[in-house]
């Protein structure tokens, strides 16, 4: 059944980057809006069902809360404005090695990494190399938006490493109606800060944020939150790279952006080194009934 999840988790954020890059609407505002439209969404629903649980929050649930929240709006800053900057494709595979930053931060944490793990991620990290190819516009606009997916992609390993922790304790509607809000709040100053329009948007516009609301924050992170809860970080990170052949297939039919001609290698590496990494290290440890939605 997780698979099962992963799968729908995985089709959901393909179509993040395609969805923003089309979306004519300041970057920061398209993060507000996707993390404030799916955190109204959440709200009720944690405030009947989860009641008891959001009113009982600790010192230390707070904390990772806040931790997860902040680089979930650093993440979603950095990576809206690199869509605007650069390719889907280049964009999305330079967030997505989310997966190398899990790893060498749990490293820092004293968590051992195995050699096949390892051999693992550097197969998958190659086949999005060889999907995003090398950027062959070569202008300072497409390298800044390079370099902003990458820090991207850091940001989004922190918050799922939080996430991971989170969930130890929270349930999934508990963790994602609190992060998404906290989130959202952030953002939110950060467009008043940067005077980016927040409405006056046209309809197609608005219609794009709830579908990148819907598809690519409830059935994509949310799934993914769900999923920490028996995958492990390394394992999650290393199944959203899924997303870069997705996204730039989704590119291609709706917004003209062809994907390089490895895509399918690229592929076929990236589910390689997902197979290496999983048959290595295994889901994680069961949660706690609480845990479970």
């Amino acid at each position: 059944m997780q698979w099962v999840l992963a799968l729908v988790g995985v089709l959901g954020v393909s179509a993040s980057g395609p969805l923003m890059a089309a979306i004519a609407a300041p970057a920061l505002a398209i993060a507000f809006w996707r993390n404030g439209l799916a955190a109204a969404v959440l709200a009720p629903v944690a405030a009947t069902t989860r009641r008891g649980e959001l009113s009982g929050l600790d010192r230390r649930e707070w904390w990772v809360l806040m931790v997860a929240a902040v680089s979930l709006a650093a993440h979603f800053a950095l990576w809206v404005t690199a869509l605007k900057l650069t390719s889907v494709a280049s964009a999305t595979a330079l967030v997505c090695l989310m997966g190398g930053w899990v790893v060498l931060i749990n490293r820092f944490r004293g968590e051992p990494v195995s050699r096949t793990v390892l051999a693992g991620l550097l197969v998958a990290f190659c086949g999005v190399l060889v999907i995003s190819g090398f950027d062959t516009t070569v202008s300072t606009e497409a390298v800044v938006g390079d370099l902003l997916a990458l820090a991207g992609g850091l940001f989004a390993a922190v918050y799922t490493i939080a996430g991971g922790e989170a969930r130890r304790t929270l349930s999934t509607t508990a963790y994602t109606s609190v992060c998404y809000a906290l989130c959202a709040a952030l953002l939110l100053v950060a467009c008043l800060a940067a005077r980016q329009d927040l409405g006056g948007f046209s309809g197609r516009t608005w219609l794009g944020l709830v579908a990148v609301t819907a598809c690519s924050q409830l059935l994509g992170h949310s799934v993914f939150n769900h999923l920490l809860a028996t995958m492990s970080p390394t394992v999650v990170s290393l199944v959203i790279l899924l997303e870069v052949p997705g996204a730039a297939l989704l590119a291609a039919a709706f917004l003209g952006q062809a994907p390089p001609p490895g895509v399918y290698a690229g592929l076929s590496l990236i589910l390689a080194g997902l197979v290496i990494v999983v048959a290595t290290r295994g889901p994680a440890p069961r949660p706690i009934e609480a845990r479970v939605d």
